[in-house]
């Protein structure tokens, strides 16, 4: 590194304790004139007396006949000592990065049922809202998001850009599905799959629905993720009292008593779901509790995983090469007469 580089980036990494500088310059000053003071017997002992009375006329005088002081040594090691908390640095070490162990892949239903209002504004609505509070606990944690209906689709692979999964978030809805259904069943297994390419040992999926028409195959696929590390937890969206469901026409449709078919949540439903997959339920009153337990296992104790090619730099600490010249002063400093 050239001299003009090394002007450029020298630093101090603590400057805060360049302030103590001036205080402790003023303390040493305060005590050797305190100290000054205290040694002038002139005014009280006969001049002609004063030199065979003192203790450190021997060793401690110079070739003049003018004793040591120690005054500018002890503002030296004092500024030493300053300078190394402060942290000088002009070089970076460049060190691999790691991720998180964490793996989480949500899963976010989007069959007609989730335009339902029976949580304002609906319910796909709230369910958006979950899924960002869940992504604002991710961390280092890499998140994928796979949405379903009919049929499973995967939005995001597994990520640490939380922003781009965020900016993918408000345009999605119901009306963007392809065809309309609510098979649960094969979002898992689309999720199992990315789970599987992670090599993450904290491995999570959160579901966010409504309920489900296939919960024999979904109860079924859950299991399996169990056994393979992968803990599942459910995120009702809607109220057990239901709302009317809507036909293909936009009128409210019907049962076979002609009274307005409600969908409801299945709370019960979703309970099993989280209880086969060994996670739990909450609904969206009870979310931060998930959202707490979430980021908890983000920071949990795990083995972190090597970031392939990518380095993270920063700046050497210094203050250590200070420190000789430090102790040596201290040691300077015990000497006899002088402390």
């Amino acid at each position: 590194m050239t001299a003009n580089a090394l002007l450029q980036a020298f630093h101090f990494l603590r400057p805060p304790w360049l302030l103590a500088l001036p205080f402790l310059w003023v303390i040493v000053f305060w005590l050797a004139r305190r100290r000054t003071r205290g040694e002038d017997w002139s005014s009280i002992i006969d001049a002609d007396l004063l030199p065979a009375l003192r203790l450190d006329a021997d060793s401690s005088s110079n070739g003049a006949g003018r004793t040591l002081r120690p005054w500018p040594w002890l503002a030296l090691a004092w500024t030493l000592a300053v300078l190394a908390l402060a942290g000088p640095s002009w070089r970076q070490n460049r060190v691999p990065a790691y991720r998180a162990p964490a793996a989480w892949v949500l899963v976010l239903d989007l069959s007609p049922s989730m335009e339902l209002a029976d949580l304002a504004p609906n319910r796909v609505t709230r369910a958006r809202y979950a899924i960002d509070d869940m992504l604002g606990a991710a961390r280092d944690a890499r998140v994928g998001l796979v949405v379903f209906s009919d049929e499973p689709y995967t939005v995001t692979p597994l990520t640490q850009d939380v922003a781009t999964v965020r900016a993918l978030m408000p345009s999605l809805a119901p009306g963007m599905m392809p065809s309309a259904g609510d098979h649960l069943a094969p979002a898992l297994d689309q999720a199992q799959k990315l789970l599987t390419a992670s090599g993450a040992s904290d491995k999570r999926i959160v579901v966010v629905t409504d309920g489900f028409d296939d919960p024999a195959a979904a109860l079924r696929a859950a299991a399996a993720l169990k056994t393979q590390g992968v803990a599942i937890s459910v995120v009702g969206a809607g109220t057990p009292g239901g709302a009317p469901l809507r036909s293909a026409d936009g009128s409210f449709a019907q049962d076979a008593n002609g009274q307005p078919q409600l969908a409801r949540l299945d709370v019960d439903q979703l309970q099993q779901l989280a209880t086969v997959g060994g996670g739990r339920y909450v609904d969206m009153a009870h979310l931060p509790s998930l959202v707490s337990d979430l980021q908890a296992s983000s920071q949990g104790p795990g083995e972190a995983i090597a970031a392939p090619g990518v380095e993270v730099a920063h700046w050497r600490d210094a203050g250590a090469y200070l420190l000789p010249a430090l102790l040596l002063l201290a040691a300077l400093l015990t000497r006899r007469r002088w402390l």
